[in-house]
Parts: structure tokens; sequence; C-alpha cells
């Protein structure tokens, strides 16, 4: 007969059961127990006598209607899955034609800088040849005037010239 003082921590990891269905044990069996300086629950266990099997755990009978709700929380999880997956499948394809339009965007607002900067080129030549326009006109000079107006007269051509070149580019 070998008789062992045990925590309820230690009957449990024998018997490999929980600490409280080691305390239950003791109390069916009406295993004398006593308390250790700690503080601590000791149980007098005699090894060779205490054959101990642990009962399977009886399940609960299943209920029709818990099943029921599992079967239609189950289906609905799957359609919404199913839902996020089409929505997911639709925010991609969105995706793609914000990804054009924002490159066609970009290409039409590099488009417009330039048409800017050309605009204000044409611009400057224009108000140039009207300042030569308004010399000519308003060089009426004594002497040789012919003479004058014929180096403004080639001066404005060339300056038509380099301006038709500037917008043809």
């Amino acid at each position: 007969m070998c008789v062992a003082l045990l925590t309820y921590a230690d009957l449990s990891a024998r018997l490999n059961i929980s600490r409280e269905a080691a305390r239950s044990l003791a109390r069916r069996r009406r295993l004398p127990r006593s308390r250790s300086d700690d503080g601590k629950a000791l149980v007098s266990v005699d090894l060779a006598e205490l054959r101990y099997t642990p009962r399977p755990r009886r399940a609960r009978p299943a209920d029709p209607i818990a099943a029921s709700m599992a079967r239609i929380e189950a289906i609905k999880i799957e359609s919404f899955k199913a839902e996020i997956a089409r929505l997911e499948d639709v925010a991609t394809a969105y995706r793609a034609v914000f990804e054009r339009e924002r490159e066609r965007a970009d290409r039409l607002a590099v488009e417009l800088q330039q048409a800017t900067a050309e605009t204000m080129a044409a611009n400057s030549w224009a108000s140039r040849l009207e300042d030569e326009v308004t010399a000519l006109r308003s060089d009426r000079r004594d002497g040789s005037i012919a003479g004058h107006a014929a180096r403004r007269l080639g001066h404005l051509a060339a300056a038509i010239v380099k301006a038709d070149r500037a917008a043809s580019r």
C-alpha cells in the first residue's frame, strides 16, 4: 500500500484529468484531505488502490432549430463571400477605367500646356508684327520714305516668315 499526499494539481496530472475533476473525485470517494503549510489542499491517495478511468463525455442531443440556423448562416456567409468577390471584380474593372482616364487626362493636360505656350508665342509675334505695321504707317518723314519703307517691309516679311515657322512646329 503506497499512500501519497498530492495536491489537486498533482492528482489531475497523474490521472490526466482537469483540476476540478480531481477535486470532485476526491470528494466523491471521500479521500482524506488536509492543508499544507502554503494553504493548498492535500489529498491522501493510495495509488495502488485507485483505479480511475475518466468517462467519455456525453454529447448533448442536437437541437434541430440550432442546426438549421447554423445551415442558414453558412448559406448566408457563402452568399456574402460570393457578393464580396463580385464587388471586388467590379472594383478592379472600375480601377482600370480610372487609370486609363487619368493617363488620358495627363496627356491632355500636357497638350493644353503646349497649346497655351504656342498661343502665347503667337500672340507675342502678332503684337510685334502690329508694332511693325504701326511703325510703317506712322513713319512718313521727309527724305527717302521709299528706302526706309522698303527696309521696314523687309523686316516685316522676315518676321512673318519667322512667325509662320514657329507656328508650324
